[in-house]
């Protein structure tokens, strides 16, 4: 067969692809293209266009990446001024003495709320009861370590809020040493659990507690804590929270608005640090994920 009737033929069957792949050979092994081609140069040519000719098109559309999921919700802690009037449900109509507009403006969030989530430290995992599982020697270095981290920030700390269990308590007052007249806050909405089943799940974990008991209480503190400031604060706030990992990366997901059983893909280590600002306008930025990089190397655990 022709090289001529067979080029027509790969056009009938493949695409410009082909063809050029096919061409290409062509030419380099029978100088098609009115010389002969010898040697290394034509050996790099016919690899380039082979090359080019197996790359895709480029378009604009093939590298853009499109929108996922749902839009951002400015209303996800339901505190958004413009549903609301007064702390209740903005109506239709509005009494001709009241100025509906001075009325929102007096509701908006003039303050940035700042929460800065701790994991707990290293404990004991031989213990069979919360008291425990108390802090190992390295757990205790960590928490000084984390301590002498948020002293050096240089933050006007308004509460530390921590979890009740055994770990998150003694870590939360061994970092209190470091932050004199900060009040410590017990809380058991703040306890581990299992938020949700994760996805994609895992077979070597299975939590204690039933997924609907811990996600229903975790939940719940996710919206007492995790919200935008109050209209009557007028300062920025910068608030700690000594918790666990599960709790932690369950923030995280609901805060920024992502698949909350992802949680489990997210990774943080004992005494780290993941920071959370919240704008009045409902905005949230993760400023840290689990910062632990102001301790030594061999003082870093995951337990």
């Amino acid at each position: 067969m022709s090289y001529r009737k067979t080029l027509k033929l790969i056009c009938g069957f493949a695409g410009g692809s082909a063809v050029l792949v096919f061409a290409a050979a062509a030419a380099d092994s029978r100088g098609y293209f009115g010389e002969q081609r010898g040697g290394e140069a034509a050996g790099r040519w016919s690899r380039l266009t082979v090359l080019r000719a197996a790359q895709p098109a480029w378009t604009l559309a093939s590298h853009t990446p499109a929108p996922t999921g749902h839009a951002w919700d400015f209303n996800w802690d339901k505190r958004d001024p413009s549903a609301l009037t007064n702390g209740k449900k903005k109506t239709t109509t509005a009494p001709a003495s009241e100025d509906p507009s001075s009325e929102q403006d007096n509701s908006k969030p003039k303050a940035t709320r700042n929460i800065l989530l701790i994991r707990h430290s290293q404990y004991n995992l031989s213990g069979t009861i919360d008291k425990e599982r108390i802090l190992t020697p390295l757990g205790r270095e960590q928490a000084e370590f984390t301590g002498q981290r948020l002293a050096a920030l240089g933050l006007k700390y308004d509460v530390m809020i921590h979890s009740s269990m055994a770990r998150a308590t003694e870590t939360a007052n061994i970092i209190s040493k470091h932050l004199s007249g900060v009040e410590l806050v017990s809380c058991d909405l703040l306890r581990e659990g299992a938020p949700i089943e994760p996805v994609p799940p895992v077979t070597h974990w299975k939590p204690d507690a039933v997924y609907h008991e811990d996600g229903a209480r975790i939940e719940a503190a996710f919206r007492r804590y995790i919200h935008r400031a109050d209209p009557k604060q007028k300062e920025d706030s910068y608030e700690i929270i000594v918790c666990h990992a599960n709790v932690i990366r369950y923030f995280v997901c609901r805060a920024l608005q992502f698949p909350p059983e992802g949680w489990l893909r997210m990774g943080l280590n004992n005494g780290s640090i993941t920071w959370l600002t919240i704008r009045p306008s409902g905005r949230v930025a993760l400023r840290t994920l689990g910062d632990a990089g102001f301790m030594p190397p061999d003082k870093l655990t995951r337990t």
